[in-house]
Formats: structure tokens, C-alpha cells, sequence
């Protein structure tokens, strides 16, 4: 495994765990598939696990929590964003994390996001005390890091960047989506500010890994080095 260094030096695998879009059965998670895939991937040095509140209609944190149990938690680093949309004032804020933190069996959370905000949101969020619930999360010790996660337009997620000492962020970004949303432009942006980048959907959500129009097969077939999409 190819490791990336954290905001803090900590060695981050170069490939995470997204627990979006866990193996199902009957429209629930199969948590016998779904757990043998978590282990799995903690043997072949995956230490980086990301869900969310939405993520399987609520049932991805709780699953995660179980599958981590028997001492492979302080192997890894999770990381569960704020839903903003369910935040009203700031008490919420700190409510939301509580359940997090019960969800996920765990006294911290390693990487903690603000979930998919825009101009608008993060406006909301800001007026309802969300810089000093971050800060104070952190000082307690019920998050390590935070960060927010984007799916705008480049120039909202460069305000956003500005606003905020932001110790990292979340963007979708692979071969498609170089020109979209915060794209190369913003990654690049965050990386002149000092600010870590993670990549979500380098796959497309599986997309780009399977059923290629034949135009693009042959490029990858044309390259010197043999490998998947």
C-alpha cells in the first residue's frame, strides 16, 4: 500500500474505504459481504474509512461501528461528516455528533467534515456557531481534524477555502471531472494554501471501471503500462 501524509504527518493509504455503497441484500446492507470487505481491505493496509449520516439511509455509520469492533477501530481513521441540512442551531451541531460518536462505537472521530456545503450553507452554518463547534470538538477531543466536503463551483469552494483555517478537504475529482466543480483548478488551489486534498469518486461511483465505450479501451490498451481504469 502507498501511503500519503495527514495534516498532522500521519501516514494516510493512498486508497480509502468509501461505506456509500456497501454490498445489499434486499436493500440492506449484507453485513456478512460488506464486513469480510472492511477486514480485507484493513489487511492490505486500508487505514482511512469514510461514511456518512445519509449513506444507506442511516445504517452505513452503525455498520461501520460494529465492523471495527474487537480492537480494529486504532487501526484506522474514520471519518463522518455534519449534515448541515439537519443542523438548526448549534446545539444540534453538538447532538448530531454525539449520536456519531455512539454510532461509530468510538470516542473520536479522525477526519470530520461538513457535508457537501456551498456558499449557502456553509453562510448557515457559520451563523450558527459552526467554527467554534469545530474548534471546541477538537479541543475536547471528540474530533481530530476537520473539513468539509464539495460538490459547488470553483469559485465558492475557493471562498470557502478563505474563510477558515480548514486543516483539509473533500472533492470530487477523477478523469471526467477535471473541469468540473472544484476540478484540477481548485485542487491545485487548496494545495498553494497548504490545505490536504481527499478524493471521492475517483471512480465515478464505478462508472468509469466498467462498460467503457470501445474509443476509450483502446486508449488505455495503447498505453505502455498495463493497468485498470
Amino acid at each position: 500500500m502507498l501511503y500519503r501524509e495527514g495534516p498532522d504527518g500521519e501516514k494516510l493509504s493512498a486508497i480509502g474505504f468509501g461505506c456509500m455503497r456497501l454490498p445489499q441484500k434486499a436493500g440492506l446492507i449484507d453485513e456478512k459481504e460488506a464486513i469480510r470487505e472492511i477486514h480485507h481491505a484493513i489487511e492490505k493496509g486500508i487505514n482511512y474509512f469514510d461514511t456518512a449520516v445519509p449513506y444507506h439511509l442511516g445504517a452505513s455509520e452503525p455498520f461501520l461501528g460494529r465492523a471495527l469492533a474487537g480492537g480494529l477501530r486504532e487501526k484506522v481513521n474514520i471519518a463522518t461528516k455534519l449534515p448541515h441540512w439537519a443542523v438548526k442551531s448549534r446545539d444540534d451541531m453538538d447532538a448530531i455528533l454525539e449520536r456519531q460518536l455512539a454510532n461509530l462505537q468510538t470516542d473520536r472521530i479522525d477526519y470530520y467534515l461538513l457535508h457537501s456545503i456551498a456558499a449557502d450553507s456553509w453562510a448557515k452554518l457559520k451563523n450558527l456557531g459552526v467554527k467554534d463547534f469545530l474548534k471546541d470538538a477538537k479541543r475536547c477531543g471528540k474530533i481530530r481534524h476537520y473539513g468539509f466536503s464539495y460538490h459547488g463551483d470553483k469559485r465558492s469552494f475557493k471562498e470557502i477555502l478563505d474563510d477558515f483555517d480548514w486543516e483539509f478537504c473533500q472533492v470530487q475529482y477523477n478523469y471526467i471531472d477535471a473541469d468540473s466543480q472544484a476540478g484540477t483548478e481548485g485542487i491545485e488551489y487548496a494545495g498553494r494554501k497548504g490545505i490536504p486534498v481527499i478524493v471521492m469518486e475517483p471512480l465515478h461511483g464505478g462508472i468509469l471501471a466498467k462498460n467503457l465505450p470501445k474509443d476509450v479501451i483502446d486508449i488505455f490498451d495503447s498505453a505502455p503500462v498495463k493497468q485498470t481504469p
